[in-house]
């Protein structure tokens, strides 16, 4: 399907989610998830909203059921950056029963240098190795409900990496936090389609498929920068950021897309319009890179020896 031979999809080509267990990351009040979550509980869809804190699932919670007040909604806490705090997330979601789409959302974007206790950079253990280490974990429940989808939220920012991050994750490494998201991204696209090879091979009853929003108005930009959405500075490159950008909920739609449309395993979805910044969404490609096998399973057997969890 390309934007020239098929009708533009539209948010009234999701088809009834109902009986269906969808578990949305990164789901903060205005962000992707936020909206995400909302329109598959709008279609009847279980939906889990997983956060870092609980008073922000429960600040979305209250905004969803705002608009939608007969939604199913389930809380999930998880610090993805903590491989401690995903694997007792793991644990607790275990009492949903089988799931059936994972849309990997949450992300950090270009904050400065940490190190979390796992030894890890903050950006590849948010937007890496907590979802690899999750989703793994999770993989039971996936195949257990019959036909899985395994989402996951990159960026076109991945064109910009300058190489897969196939390093030993706990060396010490000059940090510039763009080069480093970037390859966070990209990472994201390499994990989707080994993914999605690897079930395949299994027989395993799961697709994976990757999304991005091209450029949208979210708090990302001001929290990496300063750790806040809101206040001072922040709330300037914040309204900086929304008055050039497409809305955080047409942001959501390439996800939206990804998970409900009858699309093949290792699509990739985004924008449509130029440059891919905002539109309508589509099937679009991925840097070549991202589709080097060699690559993608080095990867792989290095987050397996990160997280300590091999799968599938």
């Amino acid at each position: 399907m390309t934007a020239t031979s098929a009708p533009a999809w539209t948010l009234g080509d999701i088809p009834d989610q109902t009986g269906r267990t969808i578990l949305v990351t990164g789901t903060t009040q205005g962000g992707l998830g936020h909206h995400t979550a909302l329109e598959l509980a709008r279609r009847g869809g279980r939906v889990v909203l997983a956060g870092r804190s609980a008073d922000k699932i429960d600040g979305t919670e209250s905004a969803i059921l705002g608009e939608v007040p007969g939604a199913v909604l389930e809380k999930l806490v998880v610090d993805l950056a903590d491989l401690g705090s995903v694997r007792t997330a793991a644990a607790a979601a275990g009492e949903l029963g089988p799931i059936d789409v994972i849309i990997n959302n949450a992300g950090v974007m270009a904050p400065p240098y940490r190190r979390t206790g796992d030894g890890l950079e903050s950006q590849m253990a948010t937007n890496h190795f907590g979802p690899f280490l999750l989703t793994g974990l999770l993989l039971p429940q996936l195949v257990s409900s019959g036909d899985a989808r395994v989402v996951t939220v990159s960026s076109n920012m991945h064109r910009s990496a300058r190489h897969a991050p196939t390093w030993d994750p706990r060396t010490e490494r000059r940090y510039h936090r763009w080069s480093v998201y970037s390859e966070t991204k990209l990472a994201n696209l390499l994990f989707t389609f080994e993914l999605d090879r690897r079930a395949r091979e299994k027989g395993l009853p799961l697709h994976a498929l990757a999304a991005h929003p091209g450029f949208s108005g979210t708090h990302l930009a001001a929290n990496g920068q300063f750790g806040r959405g809101r206040g001072g500075v922040a709330s300037i490159l914040d309204a900086a950021v929304k008055a050039v950008s497409q809305s955080a909920h047409a942001g959501a739609w390439p996800s939206l897309m990804a998970a409900t449309a009858d699309l093949p395993g290792s699509t990739y979805v985004g924008p449509s319009g130029l440059g891919q910044m905002s539109g309508t969404p589509q099937i679009v490609t991925a840097r070549s890179l991202a589709h080097d096998v060699d690559v993608q399973r080095q990867l792989w057997e290095l987050s397996e020896q990160t997280v300590g969890l091999s799968w599938p």
